[in-house]
């Protein structure tokens, strides 16, 4: 299990991941958390990577998609639900309680980096 503190709204936030995600993800959206994350991280590495001068075209062919957002948004609710913080019982009612904005791009690699540290195994490999 992993852990991690964010400022959202100006208010520290835990965020935690561990093997439960991808079943509460499931339950909850009736999606597969594994391929969303692989597809949001390319979606974002691609905006990360744009070079600085890089085309307008480029610029919003780079973009995260609105889909990617509702991902990006879904994953951090629930990644804050599951350390146990108070913030209301779904994404959209969560979103509509902060009074601020917050950044995607500094909450991005939290979740990414939560999620990667989840993914590792603890298990050695029975063939050598």
């Amino acid at each position: 299990m992993a852990e991690r503190t964010v400022i959202i709204d100006g208010i520290e936030r835990k965020m935690r991941a561990s093997a439960l995600i991808p079943r509460l993800y499931r339950f909850k959206f009736g999606r597969d958390i594994i391929r969303d994350m692989a597809n949001l991280r390319k979606s974002y590495e691609a905006v990360q990577n744009l070079p600085d001068d890089a085309t307008d075209e480029q610029r919003e062919e780079a973009q995260l998609s609105a889909f990617d957002l509702t991902v990006f948004e879904n994953i951090a609710w629930l990644m804050l639900h599951h350390a146990g913080e108070d913030i209301p019982d779904t994404p959209d009612k969560w979103l509509d309680s902060i009074e601020g904005i917050f950044s995607i791009y500094e909450i991005m690699p939290v979740i990414l980096e939560l999620w990667g540290e989840n993914q590792v195994t603890t298990s050695e490999a029975k063939k050598k």
